[in-house]
């Protein structure tokens, strides 16, 4: 072959190799080089004429490659080990896509041998090729031993103190606070403890859990996120659909009693279609005695309410802005309330468009007033519906106050010709009822536009982001704690709050504790909304596009807090390989950065951190009262902004709800209009790559934690949520691997010292041993649990009851399964 050596597949085979590592090399140059200019790492630009220096080698099929990548792959192994240590999940974008180029490069030696047996060396002659590869394997079989333990490090946690000694006192152990064979309110009872004194089920007989029954909803919308946690009031459990389709089940067998389809239309969905519990109230001639709940077992009852058509009701919001009332023993619309068992809470509101006002949280019922506020979607319009928050009786249905933080003369409806103040803070979560105080506490959001600030009045800036405890009776505001002051970040209080007795200088007092998105937890006199815990004011960073509206300090928990304590670096980012993980890094250095609340910017992205999904969210918090310890579950996560001019806006076709040319189907924040102001919004929710699907802050991306009430101090903190679900590009890797996901849902915690929990993007509802942390017990759901589960007794047994209906937000499975489990039944 006019003296030529013919090239078998294999070197072909190698060639193309060169060729791969020549174009991974050209590629970690440029980005290298783009990365140092901006201020980062020198690693990738060197690794990258490494590598390019390598494909050559390979592509001539020379020996040399093998040394040359060696020694790359060596200093990255050194340099990740000096920025990240034994961090498992960091060093899996720094080392492992090198080891498996290192694995390429050891079974290409036979071809770049100058003889297909023969290997030369640099310093020698000729020695046989077989020993030394086997050696190349072997080494690289060291190194996936040492990245072994790094990723099992990763996944151990340790406990750093032991759960607190004795919990509060006997009568405080007793309060109403907490739940016994019933579960009548969306956290257990109106407090929202989430804690049940039932101990059926402990850490010794917790495996032995087996689902008992299954009961379908029929309910899964285009957007679905049913998040129900149902209501269980005697025999029977209560619940509502992704669609607010009202069902009883039998509590022994699920099967269903009835059914009610209040008929709400798909244009109603906001961004999801949740609705996350429902009301149960008992009317009764006389409470019995300590009683201090609206709800009631119906044992309860006189025997005049017994039998009267709704004497106990179920009221739910729908995603159309009704309160529906129904019988709770028929499921038939309760006549004397409103028109036919539906009150239109948007009366009042003036022009409402589809989609722009939603009940998706259970109302609270405080001494006969139906408290709620309402979902107003967000970045839609400045002047969009009031976020006004209404008192109706739980028995006519009748309006009983109106709270309109900018017009507080009006404690009704509005003068005709008026509207409630358009663009106002709404409550958009649970609310939490104190009968004997007669208040209720409602974590505020945002006024309308979140990212902007200019054209907010005194009063939206007084109450926006803040707990108000207005009187249940009046709807009179008693006094109001704010979290963050001029709220550009849509930090708005998602957390349902929750009351406790604090112990204080021997006695106890009156107490709410307050999770914030920022993870900040605050513990204030729930009577006077004094902190009972330090709060301490620290100096904020300024600029961005208002800077004369950026407040100099925030205030910040020294009780508790879930954020980080440091602020994010360039050695956080993270990827499925160095090429990715660059790329976070690089626009890492590009993007406004400046710790806990860096201003927004519109000439270039700004990182928010956390991001809008906390910290602490909708699924609150449970309390241990017996222990006197809190669990919270918690997202860790960054969000990637930038707000984006008017006219870009428009260029890039970003339309409000109304309009037909809408876009409805994006992630909340992910270029929503927010016509009224200078800009609109584009968020990048987590912080994803476009293409991969992964995320720049490297793991975890959620945990749980154990709190000492007492002293505010970590009794144990770990990732909640494996990888088995997540991947790159969207596919499942199905590894047992505690990566801590995202997270969205809460807990129920038991007296006899478990954790139940789902909330994770791995579809697992899981039992956690409070005294360790450590998963006693797991079960795999047909679809995402981004649900809070509940716990009951029925007939003797013990039941945990959780909805698995998904999440297209979280982007877990679709479903519409109610799922109970319980103990064996033992014969005899």
């Amino acid at each position: 072959m006019f003296g030529r050596e013919r090239l078998g597949a294999g070197d072909w085979a190698v060639m193309a190799l060169g060729v791969l590592f020549g174009l991974i090399g050209v590629v970690l140059t440029i980005g290298g080089g783009w990365l140092i200019a901006v201020g980062g790492s020198w690693y990738y630009l060197l690794a990258g004429l490494g590598l390019i220096g390598t494909g050559a080698l390979l592509f001539v099929r020379r020996m040399e490659a093998f040394w040359l990548y060696l020694l790359v792959f060596v200093l990255t192994v050194i340099w990740a080990l000096f920025e990240v240590g034994l961090n498992g999940w960091a060093l899996v974008p720094r080392v492992f896509a090198p080891f498996v180029l290192l694995l390429l490069v050891i079974a290409s030696i036979p071809v770049l041998a100058p003889a297909r047996n023969r290997w030369v060396t640099p310093w020698s002659g000729r020695v046989s090729g077989k020993p030394l590869m086997l050696a190349g394997f072997a080494g690289a079989a060291v190194f996936a031993l040492i990245a072994g333990v790094a990723i099992a490090a990763t996944n151990r946690f340790e406990v750093q103190r032991a759960l607190p000694e004795g919990g509060f006192s006997a009568a405080e152990r007793a309060s109403a606070l907490q739940t016994g064979a019933d579960w009548p309110a969306y956290g257990g009872t109106t407090g929202a403890q989430r804690y049940t004194n039932l101990t059926q089920i402990n850490r010794d007989n917790v495996g032995e859990l087996e689902r008992v029954w299954e009961f379908n909803t029929g309910d899964i919308p285009e957007k679905f996120g049913a998040e129900t946690t149902p209501l269980k009031v005697g025999d029977t459990i209560y619940l509502c659909s992704a669609m607010n389709v009202l069902i009883a089940l039998d509590a022994s067998s699920g099967l269903e009693k009835w059914r009610y389809d209040p008929q709400v239309s798909d244009d109603a969905i906001p961004y999801t279609a949740a609705c996350r519990g429902v009301a149960y109230h008992a009317m009764t001639e006389t409470a019995p005695e300590g009683d201090t709940t609206t709800s009631v077992d119906e044992a309860a009852l006189s025997q005049r309410a017994r039998l009267e058509p709704c004497a106990t009701r179920i009221v739910e919001g729908t995603l159309d802005g009704r309160l529906i009332a129904v019988d709770a023993r028929t499921g038939v619309p309760c006549t004397d309330f409103g028109q036919n068992g539906s009150v239109d809470i948007k009366v009042g509101m003036g022009d409402v468009i589809p989609g722009m006002v939603s009940i998706t949280s259970p109302p609270v019922i405080v001494n006969g007033v139906i408290i709620t506020g309402h979902q107003v979607l967000d970045g839609q319009y400045r002047s969009a519906p009031s976020g006004v928050i209404q008192g109706f009786d739980v028995v006519t249905g009748e309006l009983r106050w109106a709270w309109d933080m900018m017009r507080p003369d009006i404690t009704g409806l509005p003068p005709e010709g008026e509207t409630y103040t358009r663009g106002t803070p709404n409550m958009w979560t649970m609310a939490t009822g104190d009968e004997e105080l007669g208040l209720v506490y409602l974590p505020m959001g945002n006024s309308a536009a979140d990212y902007y600030s200019s054209d907010r009045a005194p009063a939206e800036n007084e109450y926006a982001t803040s707990l108000v405890a207005l009187d249940a009776e009046t709807g009179r505001p008693a006094w109001h704690f704010q979290t963050v002051r001029m709220d550009v970040w849509d930090y708005d209080l998602g957390s349902q709050a929750t009351l406790i007795d604090f112990p204080v200088n021997g006695a106890t007092v009156p107490a709410i504790i307050l999770p914030s998105k920022q993870g900040d937890m605050y513990i204030l006199d729930r009577r006077t909304g004094r902190p009972l815990t330090p709060v301490e004011d620290r100096p904020a960073p300024g600029g961005g596009v208002e800077p004369e509206q950026r407040a100099a300090t925030q205030p910040y928990s020294l009780f508790h807090t879930l954020a980080r304590p440091d602020r994010l670096t360039e050695r956080d980012m993270w990827g499925m390989s160095p090429i990715d993980q660059m790329i976070c890094r690089i626009n890492f250095r590009r993007a406004s950065y400046e710790g806990m609340y860096t201003p927004p910017t519109s000439d270039r992205r700004w990182i928010q951190y956390p991001g809008y999904n906390g910290g602490s969210d909708w699924g609150g918090i449970a309390v241990d009262p017996d222990r006197g310890v809190i669990i919270a579950n918690y997202n860790d996560m960054p969000n990637y902004n930038r707000l984006v001019p008017r006219e870009e806006a428009d260029e890039r076709g970003w339309y409000p709800r109304g309009d037909a040319r809408a876009d409805t189907g994006g992630a909340e924040g992910a270029g929503d209009p927010q016509v009224g102001v200078p800009y609109a919004i584009d968020v990048n929710a987590g912080w994803r790559m476009p293409f991969t699907g992964m995320l720049c802050k490297e793991p975890p991306y959620g945990g749980i934690r154990a709190i000492d009430i007492r002293s505010g101090e970590t009794i144990w903190d770990r990732p909640l949520g494996t990888a088995r679900k997540n991947g790159p590009f969207g596919i499942p890797s199905m590894l047992p691997l505690n990566i801590g996901t995202p997270n969205n849902g809460g807990s129920v915690v038991t007296a006899s010292g478990l954790i139940f929990i789902a909330a994770a993007t791995d579809d697992l509802i899981r039992a956690i041993d409070m005294e360790t942390g450590e998963t006693v017990w797991q079960d795999v759901l047909p679809a995402g649990g981004q649900a809070n589960p509940m716990i009951y007794e029925q007939d003797g047994r013990q039941f945990l009851v959780i909805m698995a209906g998904g999440h297209h937000f979280m982007e877990t499975p679709a479903g519409d399964a109610v799922i109970a489990y319980a103990l064996p039944e033992r014969n005899g």
